[in-house]
């Protein structure tokens, strides 16, 4: 089985804004191939979300819509983790 991320989502992860195009980018690049296929659905919904809402869920100014809380709280864990160990 070829696992490889579409291009397309690739595309959808370049945003209007720099701060989503970095958390959305590492996201995909680093954990989405380890999603069930349920999740993954999802993220690719994500990705038509306006950038303004997804900005304000991501950086916690905002409750994200049910269905994307579970994958909202995986990209900011991503985030946060991600040079944790590195960073000293």
């Amino acid at each position: 089985m070829n696992k490889k991320i579409p291009a397309r989502l690739y595309w959808a992860c370049r945003r209007g804004m720099l701060e989503l195009d970095i958390l959305l980018e590492h996201f995909l690049k680093e954990k989405y191939l380890h999603l069930s296929v349920q999740d993954k659905q999802i993220f690719v919904q994500l990705l038509s979300i306006e950038d303004q809402d997804l900005f304000m869920w991501l950086m916690g100014k905002q409750a994200p819509e049910r269905l994307f809380k579970d994958i909202i709280e995986k990209i900011r864990y991503h985030a946060s983790t991600r040079h944790s160990a590195s960073s000293f």
